[in-house]
Order: C-alpha cells, then structure tokens, then sequence
C-alpha cells in the first residue's frame, strides 16, 4: 500500500515539474518576441526620418532634372548662332497626298546620236559619263558616200565656174554687137542653173555635218564624216567602236540632259479628282534626306491600272548638281489646296526631336528657352501644325533650334557625370 502511494507521488510531482518547466519556457519566448517587436518599432521610429528624407530628396532631384528643360543663352550669343525667336501665328495648312514613284530620264531632253550615212568609224572622243555641249564632235566616220557628195560639190563649184566666165563672154560679144541678144539670155541661164546646183550639193553636205569653212578648206584632203551632239548633257551609253562599220540604224551614243529630271509616280484613283496638271509637287529621296526638290505634274494618264488600281502621273523636276539618278527610289508629296481654317503651325526648321518626342524651343525670357513638348498634326509646304503645348503669340526659335537641341544635350552629358560623382 505503502509501495503504491509512493508511486503515485511521484508520478504527480513528475507532472507538476513538467507543467511548471513548461510555463516558464512559454513566458521566456514572449517576453523575447515583445521585445523584437519593441526593437522593431524603435528601428523603424529611427528609420523614418532618413526616409522622408530621401523621398524629399527624390523630390528635390526631379525638381532639379525639371530645370534642365531650360537652356540659357545670351543675346549676342544667339546672333552667332543664327537664332532667329517669333511669335507663334496662325496660318492655313494646305493639304497633301503622299506617293511614291521613279526617276527617270526627261524623254523630251534625250537624244540617240547615229551618222547621217554609212561609214567607217575612224575615231572616238568622249566616253561614257563625259560632259558634252550641243555640236559637239563625238566620233568621225570615214565614209564613200561622203566622197561621192564632195566629188559632186567640186563638180558644181567648177560648173558654176565656167557658167560664170561664159556669161561674162557673151555679154562682152553683145556689147560689140559680135553676139545676139539671145545668146546673154541663154548663158544667164546657164549661170542660174548652176547656181542652184551648187546649192543643193552644199545643203547636202550640210545635212551630213560638213560645215562652210571644212568645203573651203584644203579640197586635196579627203574629208570625214563628223558625228555631232545636237544637245548638251552627259553620255548615258556609248556604242562607238574604231573599226567599226555604222549606219543611221545604228546608234553611236546616247546624250542625255540631267538637268532636269520626270518621276513618275502612281496615284490612287481615289485622289484623282484631288489632282490636276500643274500642281506643284515636293520630291525628296533617301540617299539625301535633307534635299526638297520642287516639280510640277506635266501629265496624269488616261488609263486605270486595273490591278493596283492607281493612275500614272509624270511630275518635271529641276535637278541642280545632278543629284538625282535614273531609277531612284522617291517619295512625293503632291500639294492640295489650303482651303481649311488657319491653325497654329510653325516651320519643320523649328521642330526638334529630343528623347523620341517634337519639340519647341519657348523664348520665356530674352536669354532663355524653354524645353516644351509638343503634339503636330498635318505638315505640309514645309510647316507643321501644332494641336497642343503651344499658344499663338508665344515666342519661339524658328530658326537655329538644333544649335539649342546640341546645348540641350550637351546639358544631359554633363548631368550623367555630375551623377556619377
């Protein structure tokens, strides 16, 4: 009995140690985790400070980048720079329709250069791509035609010769009354007869390229056959070979004169009606992106292409330095009437790209500019219109805006190195 209460006892006094054991461990962790959340608060008490700070500082440096959509420049030193500031205006926008078409050859100032008779080519002076005036000599042909039109020529030359001294003869016989009257009429005659002769050998010779001064010239020497430019302009192809036989079939040389060029271009038939002869066209290219080249449309085809649907239309087009080539890619912009209420526009000059959006240079002060964002609408004869971030009347740089947008980012460069100090 003894035996058994002892066991008992110890058995609650096991449980209770193991209670009590457990009570203090559970009121050691919460004492610890009261006082992590203590340590926690206070951290983030002291924390808070540096925080505001630095999000019044974040505020402070975008304040900061604001001000650099400002760029000073004095007075003196926009003239140097060629910066010319105008109030901002209303003006009509014309319209316009955008295609794009081919340059090629002006087929009314081109010329395929071929002998007027058979001959033998003998020499050959300009090549391919040279410069030539109009009569100039290109080639020269050794030709039998030629010699039989000399041999009549001569042949008349003497003629009239001859019907000259016998005229002379008989009048000097009717004068002493040796001769009858009829015998002056007869050599009179004679004498036109081979006036008129000569003259259509001459023409002839003419006709083949032989000048006055080459048929008086040395008569002993056998003549040749000169091949001449009718028109100034630049060889495009060159078949004149030595040795060669030619012939009016063949031609000898192509001229062609690149001073003024046709694209010709393809219209939807939709615009037709929004299109006429005459009206002016700008035409600008790839290989020189900055050239704006003024035409006119000389000519709008009859006839709809059925598949495409578009209409051919020629636009004539001055080309100075000779820029343009012969099967260049170009894109025209035909212009359209400006029949729509003025808007608030400025030239293309005065728009900037600067980090993938247009902007305006904005005079706010004599030797300041503002930065300003700006959203275009139609453009068309060189001026843009603005649909919003500028007001009529405000001034802004019209010319020299891309010295500004160069100051601009020569202000970004030092702003990155200023950073990385």
């Amino acid at each position: 009995m003894k035996k058994k209460g002892l066991i008992i006892g110890l058995i609650l006094a096991v449980a209770i140690g193991g209670g009590l054991y457990y009570r203090a461990n559970q009121t050691k962790g919460d004492a610890e985790q009261t006082e992590h959340k203590e340590a926690g608060h206070k951290s983030e008490k002291a924390d808070s400070p540096d925080l505001h700070k630095g999000e019044k500082g974040g505020h402070e440096g975008e304040a900061g980048h604001g001000g650099e959509g400002k760029i000073s420049m004095t007075p003196q030193m926009q003239k140097q720079n060629g910066i010319v500031v105008a109030a901002a205006k209303k003006q009509r926008v014309a319209g316009a329709i955008s295609v794009t078409g081919k340059v090629e050859v002006n087929a009314d100032r081109i010329a395929h250069i071929s002998p007027r008779i058979p001959g033998k080519v003998v020499s050959v002076k300009p090549s391919l791509g040279d410069s030539v005036a109009a009569g100039q000599v290109l080639a020269t042909l050794d030709s039998v035609e030629l010699g039989e039109a000399m041999n009549r020529y001569n042949q008349s030359r003497t003629k009239l010769a001859l019907a000259g001294s016998s005229m002379e003869r008989v009048k000097a016989l009717v004068e002493k009354k040796i001769a009858a009257r009829k015998d002056i009429l007869q050599a009179e005659t004679d004498y036109k007869t081979a006036q008129t002769e000569l003259h259509t050998d001459e023409e002839r010779l003419s006709l083949y390229g032989i000048t006055l001064a080459e048929l008086k010239g040395d008569g002993h020497k056998r003549p040749l056959l000169p091949v001449r430019s009718p028109i100034a302009g630049v060889i495009t192809e060159k078949h004149a070979i030595v040795g060669e036989l030619s012939d009016p079939s063949k031609s000898l040389y192509t001229i062609a004169d690149l001073s003024s060029l046709w694209i010709i271009v393809d219209v939807n038939e939709k615009d037709l009606a929004r299109i006429h002869r005459g009206q002016s066209a700008t035409v600008s290219v790839a290989a020189f992106a900055d050239m704006k080249l003024k035409g006119r449309i000389t000519y709008i085809a009859d006839l709809v292409d059925q598949a495409s649907r578009t209409v051919k239309a020629r636009i004539e087009v001055a080309n100075p330095g000779r820029k343009l080539k012969p099967e260049m890619f170009a894109t025209v912009e035909l212009a359209l009437a400006a029949d729509a209420p003025p808007v608030l526009a400025v030239p293309e000059d005065a728009l900037q790209e600067l980090d993938g959006k247009k902007v305006l240079f904005v005079a706010e002060d004599e030797d300041e500019f503002a930065i300003r964002t700006v959203q275009t609408g139609r453009a068309a004869g060189g001026i843009v219109e603005i649909v919003s971030g500028l007001k009529e009347e405000e001034k802004y740089a019209v010319k020299g805006a891309f010295i500004l947008k160069s100051e601009a980012k020569k202000g970004e460069v030092k702003d990155e190195h200023g950073h990385g100090k």
